[in-house]
C-alpha cells in the first residue's frame, strides 16, 4: 500500500508500506485523513528505525478487530493511532477510536484526536474555570484554539498569546483577550498553560498568582527553561508548577473521543483547520508547521 515514509532528510515522501497486520484487539481502518502534529515534525528529524508517523486519522473501518471489541466493520471512525497513520490503512487499538455521525467529515475529524484530546484534559487538570482568569500561550495553534473555545465556555476568562495578530484572530472570535507577547497581559492570572518554553514560560509564571498554577505541556520553542530562584521570593512566591502529560489520563480515547466529537457535532466545539489539502503536500505542510505559517490544525486528505 502507499504511505508516507520519512525520507531522511527530516520530511517525508511517498513509499510502499506493508499491509498492516492488526492484533486481536485492533481494527484496520481505510484512512481518509489525517491531521500532522508539530511533535511529529520534531521525531522526522531522527526517526527511529522503522517508525512511521501519524497519529490522529480519520476514516472507515474494512476489518473489525478480532476480539469483538469496537466498531465493526464500515463503520466511519476517527482515531488516535500509536504510529504509521499517513498511509493507505493503518491497524489501530480499538481503545482509540470512536464512531462518527455521518454529519462530521473526516477532514474535520481528523483535527480531534491529540490537539483535541490534550485540550479536553488540560481544561480538566485545571478543575472549574468558572470566573477564573486563564492565560495560555502558543495559543494559535489546534490545542490553544480548543482550550480557548472549551475554557470560555466554562466560564474562564482567558487571555490568548499568539506569535501574531493575524495567526491568533480567530481567538477572538472565540472569547479571548489576545495578546502577542506574555509581557503584555494585563494584570494576575489563576492559572497559566504554557507550551512554548524558554523565556515564555518564565514570563508566563511571574503572570500567576501566588496561589495559582503553571501547568507546564509542552515547549514548542525548543528553548529550555530557566529559572532565576529569587523569583521565588518576589511577590510570586508559591506559584506552583504542574507538569502535563496528555496520555496519563483516567479515561480512555475512546470516551474522550466521543465527547470531543458529540461537542463539534452539537456545534460547541470548533476546530480550527487550515485548507485541506490532498495528502502529496504533506511535505509542504511539514515546512509550513515548522514554519510557523499554518493557524490551526494540518489535515491532508487520503486518495485511494
Amino acid at each position: 500500500m502507499k504511505a508516507m515514509i520519512p525520507d531522511g532528510r527530516s520530511s517525508v515522501r511517498f513509499g510502499e508500506a506493508p499491509e498492516p497486520a492488526a492484533a486481536a484487539n485492533e481494527a484496520i481502518v481505510e484512512v481518509g485523513a489525517y491531521s500532522v502534529n508539530r511533535g511529529e515534525t520534531f521525531v522526522l528529524e531522527a526517526p527511529p528505525d522503522g517508525w512511521r508517523p501519524g497519529k490522529d486519522v480519520a476514516g472507515t473501518v474494512v476489518v473489525a478487530a478480532g476480539d469483538g471489541s469496537g466498531p465493526v466493520a464500515g463503520t466511519r471512525v476517527v482515531a488516535h493511532a500509536d504510529r504509521a497513520g499517513w498511509a493507505e490503512r493503518v491497524a489501530i487499538t480499538t481503545s482509540s477510536m470512536t464512531a462518527l455521525p455521518d454529519e462530521i467529515s473526516a477532514g474535520i475529524a481528523a483535527a480531534l484526536p491529540l490537539a483535541g484530546l490534550t485540550a479536553l484534559r488540560l481544561v480538566r487538570r485545571a478543575g472549574s474555570v468558572l470566573g477564573r482568569r486563564l492565560l495560555i500561550t502558543g495559543a494559535s495553534g489546534g490545542v490553544g484554539h480548543y482550550v480557548v473555545e472549551l475554557a470560555v465556555q466554562a466560564g474562564a476568562e482567558v487571555t490568548a498569546v499568539s506569535a501574531s495578530r493575524q495567526r491568533g484572530e480567530r481567538l477572538c472570535e472565540l472569547g479571548a483577550n489576545l495578546i502577542t507577547d506574555v509581557a503584555d497581559a494585563d494584570g494576575r492570572f489563576d492559572l497559566a498553560m504554557e507550551s512554548v518554553g524558554g523565556a515564555s514560560f518564565t514570563a508566563a509564571r511571574r503572570k500567576v498568582r501566588p496561589d495559582g498554577v503553571v501547568i507546564w505541556f509542552g515547549q514548542a520553542s525548543r528553548e529550555p527553561i530557566t529559572l532565576d530562584f529569587f523569583d521565588w521570593i518576589d511577590d510570586t512566591v508559591g506559584a506552583r508548577i504542574a507538569p502535563f502529560d496528555y496520555t496519563r489520563s483516567d479515561r480512555s480515547d475512546t470516551e474522550d473521543l466521543a465527547t470531543l466529537v458529540r461537542l463539534v457535532h452539537q456545534h460547541r466545539l470548533h476546530p480550527e483547520i487550515a485548507p485541506v489539502r490532498s495528502w502529496e503536500h504533506t511535505p509542504q505542510v511539514i515546512d509550513e508547521i515548522r514554519g510557523r505559517r499554518l493557524r490551526g490544525n494540518a489535515v491532508l486528505r487520503v486518495t485511494h
